[in-house]
């Protein structure tokens, strides 16, 4: 089914399909009620108030404003699309093309007629670069929201770690990343040998970083903050693998502050130990869950020692966070090569967790 192209004066430029049952839906109405994705879905957009959602999204997405030129898909649906991307671990854009075309259920979800043709890959490629990570951070605090309304407490206490990504891109020695950063910066590193602009390149933010006792590392580093009671990844950032993951502690409590109640307790490993983070907490009057660590001047005693244990079991989720994205969503790789798109990929994995 074509969507309708008619546009009153002052109307967004959006593509509208026609609502009315087709007979396509009436012979499919009965298996839809038996499919257990479609049910999956349903729970899902009974949970959430998509309207809320799409409001925070118009405040940061321009495309169709115009009330000329052809129309465009509303981003609520691309948003929607890149969530079951998470959702049913599908690898790549055209894969999703793919499935949506392939599947009564997602069409159902975007908002599509059941005989309606998907976003083209490329469509959904666009609305991900054109997305800000300010833009999906607010979006995830919509739908936090939305859950502390509905009676889940989101910051009795909050769990940050930090874990290595690798780069998309085969890595690079520091003098040739050096040479290579150098190149992009100069107008002829911006385009590609027919003097068009660059639309698949090598990722140069990514860096090394080595650990003792384990080979070297290229790529990046993922900071996240998960609640302790109920599981929610409440904040995630993405920075080069060689930053040290201790200064992110008072960043990834900032970003976790998604309602008016104040974070009462904050764990973390030994990585997250010193003055600088003790002081920030005290500062906030947020409890210490950091665990300690043995000093040049002190060993641990006894009690910090069972305290350690304590914690571990408290900060655990984090590392189940790490876990399952990794084996599931593929989240141990980038799946682009510029910092920005890797970040919108992961704050699109925050909503769909």
């Amino acid at each position: 089914m074509a969507p309708s192209k008619s546009r009153r004066g002052g109307e967004m430029g959006y593509k509208r399909w026609n609502q009315n049952t087709s007979f396509v839906d009436i012979a499919l109405s009965e298996s839809l009620k038996k499919n257990r994705s479609m049910r999956t879905m349903d729970r899902i957009n009974r949970v959430n108030d998509w309207r809320k959602v799409e409001e925070r999204l118009m405040d940061y997405y321009k495309i169709g404003r115009q009330e000329e030129g052809a129309d465009a898909y509303p981003p609520l649906m691309l948003l929607k699309g890149l969530l079951l991307q998470k959702w049913f671990h599908i690898p790549s854009d055209p894969e999703l093309e793919n499935q949506i075309n392939d599947r009564s259920s997602f069409k159902i979800f975007l908002g599509l007629p059941l005989d309606g043709i998907s976003p083209d890959h490329s469509t959904f490629s666009r609305f991900r670069s054109r997305l800000s990570s300010e833009a999906m951070a607010w979006i995830n605090k919509e739908v936090l929201q939305q859950f502390a309304r509905k009676g889940l407490t989101i910051n009795e206490g909050i769990a940050i770690d930090a874990r290595l990504v690798e780069s998309a891109s085969h890595p690079l020695s520091n003098d040739e990343l050096k040479e290579q950063r150098e190149k992009r910066d100069t107008p002829e590193g911006q385009v590609d040998k027919n003097g068009k602009p660059l639309k698949f390149s090598r990722d140069l933010e990514s860096d090394w970083m080595t650990k003792d006792g384990e080979p070297p590392f290229y790529g990046l580093k993922e900071h996240a903050s998960v609640d302790v009671n109920n599981g929610l990844l409440l904040a995630t950032e993405l920075t080069p693998a060689s930053h040290h993951e201790s200064p992110y502690l008072p960043l990834c409590a900032a970003a976790s502050c998604h309602t008016e109640e104040p974070i009462k307790i904050i764990y973390a490993d030994k990585g997250y130990f010193g003055e600088p983070n003790r002081s920030f907490l005290s500062l906030n009057q947020i409890k210490d869950g950091i665990m300690r660590k043995d000093t040049t001047t002190a060993k641990l005693t006894e009690y910090e020692h069972e305290r350690n244990k304590r914690i571990s079991k408290k900060r655990y989720i984090v590392e189940q966070y790490f876990g399952l994205s990794h084996l599931h969503q593929g989240a141990h790789r980038a799946r682009f090569t510029t910092l920005i798109k890797n970040a919108i990929d992961a704050k699109v994995r925050q909503i769909g967790l």
